[in-house]
């Protein structure tokens, strides 16, 4: 293993870092409430969450990589501290109670001789806690923040524009702008098709042209084709073609980036919603709680199904019909999570505290109780967002989605079954639905190991 965590100082001081270290002493007081009498030996970058046992135990020994420092020590009590090779430690055998590893396992050159030594200068019955980071949750938000980027830059990466022409000398952006064809020669001041022979010959004659990664957009219909559509793959068309000739590498960019872009936007609005409505309930309780549980229970009862079919016959479904209809049943999935965690908190000290000192309820919700309830709140959304993303691509396979001729994975998925004679069209649907929501799967994964104390070595 090699050192892949060079200097954290910067975050631990950060907002975020002030947070986290927040965080991290709320959940290791619940495992380890009590240590008095104990030796507590700290490795990796642990000194910002040490505070609550500097005063309780024998002894702290917190002990550094170099390249990451001390972001806080205090030099009062028998606490010890030093920039240290963990594989090497100064310590006698079994003379240590308990071990917190932070960030300590990814930084070491080798793993398993760090545990040797643990092992060594631990107690019998001792016990150790190891704070990790998932790699599989942050490799895969690696990977779906680097395919999203891509599909919103999707007009630069699947077009039947050049990105850059030059005719006569000067320069032309046709991905961006629409020229006429009389710009570059020709006879009609219709919207030059630089697909067409005649147009591209006549650009070619006096310029140049340059063409984005795959000469087709997610409307672009292939004449040449050598088989009937839908066509198999073949290096014009990468994953082939679906019934009406347009390239289905292509539409899976352009769905990709239309089933995230839905999925955030029905996420973030929901949440907006949900955690507001859960919070009011929870905070104030009583009589408004009670109302608000009723029309929960009748809102919830509804269709939402039959309801988008109604609206599907009186008005065309399209993008912000579909997230509106789908907005109105997808808020409340939030609210009980939202609510029973306001319930808890209500009754704390420092809300008390808060009350004395006079703070608005609006304060005291969203201030000092709803940073404290955004924990359970965080592990649910990327699993929502893949609901989100989910509901989109079976209204689209129903054919209550987006208009037709949209991008759509669920369109894509629909041509795959009613063509199995070209698997590559349900190859294709699989293979992004799959990845897709894989990746979201995994990203949420990371984010409840991150906030759950029970994710531990003991």
């Amino acid at each position: 293993m090699t050192t892949d965590i060079v200097d954290l100082r910067a975050f631990y001081l950060s907002p975020l870092g002030h947070a986290t270290r927040r965080l991290l002493r709320q959940k290791l007081l619940q495992l380890w409430p009590d240590l008095r009498g104990m030796n507590l030996l700290a490795l990796g970058f642990a000194t910002p969450v040490l505070r609550p046992w500097l005063g309780q135990t024998d002894g702290v020994f917190a002990l550094m990589p170099a390249a990451q420092g001390v972001v806080y020590w205090p030099k009062e009590g028998p606490n010890r501290t030093a920039l240290a090779d963990p594989l090497d430690l100064p310590l006698p055998d079994n003379s240590i109670d308990r071990v917190l590893l932070l960030h300590a396992m990814e930084s070491a050159e080798d793993s398993s001789a760090l545990l040797r030594e643990v092992w060594r200068v631990l107690k019998s019955g001792g016990r150790m806690i190891a704070v990790v980071p998932n790699r599989r949750g942050i490799w895969a938000l690696r990977i779906f923040s680097v395919l999203f980027i891509v599909t919103l830059c999707a007009e630069f990466v699947a077009n039947d524009r050049p990105l850059l022409t030059s005719y006569d000398g000067q320069l032309y952006i046709p991905v961006l702008v629409d020229y006429p064809e009389t710009t570059f020669g020709g006879e009609f001041g219709t919207n030059a098709n630089y697909r067409d022979a005649f147009v591209a010959d006549k650009i070619i004659a006096k310029g140049w042209m340059i063409w984005p990664p795959i000469r087709y957009s997610y409307d672009t219909i292939n004449y040449n084709l050598q088989e009937p559509a839908p066509s198999p793959p073949s290096w014009e068309n990468l994953l082939g073609t679906d019934d009406q000739g347009r390239d289905v590498l292509a539409r899976a960019i352009y769905g990709f980036r239309i089933s995230v872009l839905f999925g955030l936007l029905l996420t973030i609005f929901s949440s907006i919603i949900g955690v507001t409505a859960g919070a009011t309930q929870g905070f104030f309780g009583g009589r408004v709680d009670l109302v608000f549980q009723r029309f929960l229970e009748i809102w919830s009862s509804i269709p939402s199904l039959f309801v988008l079919i109604i609206i599907s016959s009186v008005l065309v479904p399209g993008f912000w019909t579909l997230l509106g209809v789908l907005l109105l049943f997808h808020w409340v999935y939030l609210v009980g999570v939202v609510r029973a965690e306001f319930l808890r908190g209500r009754n704390f000290e420092y809300i008390t505290a808060a009350r004395a000192l006079g703070l608005s309820n609006i304060k005291i919700m969203f201030k000092h109780l709803l940073p404290n309830a955004m924990v359970a709140t965080l592990t649910f959304l990327p699993f929502k967002l893949s609901g989100s993303i989910t509901a989109l691509t079976a209204l689209d396979f129903l054919g209550l989605g987006l208009p037709p001729g949209s991008p759509s994975l669920g369109e894509l998925l629909a041509q795959g079954k009613a063509n199995l004679q070209a698997p590559w069209l349900g190859l294709a649907a699989f293979a992004s639905i799959a990845g897709l929501l894989s990746l979201l799967i995994f990203v949420g994964e990371g984010v409840r190991d991150a906030l759950d104390p029970r994710k531990t070595f003991k």
